[in-house]
């Protein structure tokens, strides 16, 4: 049986990116300036910065050191980037069902799904 591929939906978030606003996020709320937060993880503030815009995709020891700088467990620093990932999807699933309208799929998309 063939797998019908959805082209209609929206990318997923990138790994980066999540995390990246989870830190600032929580950096944020805690009234830590970056320089602060980038010293007692031991990296540049440079660093840190292009880590919280999504741009850097930091080592699991990065993530631990930046993690241990905020005060905050690991575990809970995943759980918290998992329940904004599934906010942005279920965001994204009613902003398409409300603001697209379906139809069929031409061109080569129906070629596509017809193979």
């Amino acid at each position: 049986m063939a797998e019908i591929l959805d082209f209609t939906r929206e990318p997923e978030p990138l790994w980066r990116e999540a995390l990246g606003r989870k830190l600032r996020e929580t950096r944020e709320e805690r009234g830590d300036r970056l320089v602060d937060v980038a010293e007692r993880a031991g990296i540049s503030v440079q660093y840190l910065s292009e880590i919280e815009r999504g741009r850097k995709e930091p080592s699991s020891e990065m993530i631990a050191a930046v993690a241990g700088a905020l005060g905050v467990e690991l575990a809970d620093l995943l759980i918290g980037i998992a329940g904004q990932v599934r906010n942005l999807r279920v965001q994204q699933s009613r902003h398409f069902h409300t603001s697209r309208p379906m139809g069929r799929p031409s061109g080569p998309v129906a070629m596509a799904l017809a193979a």
